[in-house]
């Protein structure tokens, strides 16, 4: 049964940057599409935006529109680890950062429900 952890999650100035980190046991997170999600406050689960995903090979990259050109998802298969690369941040940036994670790949990929797996969760505040 795999498992994921995320970290990294900090308070910061806007224009700053952050790293995330979803760290898989249990199960090969190589063998998983992993996608990242913001959960902003007063939000509920099931609106939870997609940010990014990552494939298994990790030659398919894809943002949500707000993100792209700050944010950068990678992968260590030999750390088991995806990797959320947050540049500029913004404070509409603030919310709980999730990874999860799906064997297969959907073009419909920000649906929460699709995913079988999700970690606990990492607070990011963008804030002056």
């Amino acid at each position: 049964q795999l498992q994921l952890v995320e970290s990294g999650g900090a308070s910061v100035h806007p224009g700053e940057s952050l790293r995330l980190s979803c760290e898989g046991s249990g199960s090969p997170l190589s063998s998983y599409v992993i996608a990242w999600f913001r959960q902003a406050p007063g939000r509920e689960r099931l609106q939870r935006q997609g940010v990014s995903l990552i494939n298994r090979s990790g030659a398919m990259k894809l943002y949500a529109e707000a993100v792209k050109g700050r944010f950068t998802v990678s992968r260590d298969d030999d750390k088991n680890t995806v990797y959320l690369q947050m540049d500029d941040l913004k404070p509409e940036d603030t919310g709980t950062y999730y990874c999860a994670a799906h064997r297969d790949f959907i073009s419909a990929w920000a649906i929460v429900t699709y995913y079988s797996f999700w970690g606990q969760g990492t607070q990011v505040t963008v804030s002056s």
